[in-house]
C-alpha cells in the first residue's frame, strides 16, 4: 500500500508553528504534527476521514503545546 492524498500546511497552535501532515493509506486518514524547528513529532493520529484525523491530533497537540507558565 502507498500513501495517497498526501498534504503538507503549516499552523500556529499556541505560539507554536507545527507542520500538520495528513494522508491515506487504504481506507484510514493519518494525521502526524511536527515541531518545525527542531523536527520532532507532537501528536498523532488516525481516522475515518482527514479532517478527523487532523482535528483529533490538533487537540493532542493543542493540550501538549501548552504556553509555560510564569
Amino acid at each position: 500500500m502507498r500513501a495517497e492524498e498526501y498534504r503538507t500546511t503549516a499552523r500556529t497552535i499556541n505560539g507554536f508553528t507545527v507542520n500538520v501532515t495528513s494522508y491515506k493509506i487504504g481506507v484510514q486518514f493519518y494525521c502526524h504534527l511536527t515541531n518545525i524547528d527542531p523536527d520532532a513529532t507532537i501528536a498523532r493520529a488516525e481516522a475515518a476521514t482527514r479532517e478527523e484525523a487532523e482535528r483529533l491530533a490538533i487537540e493532542k497537540a493543542t493540550e501538549r503545546l501548552k504556553p509555560a507558565k510564569k
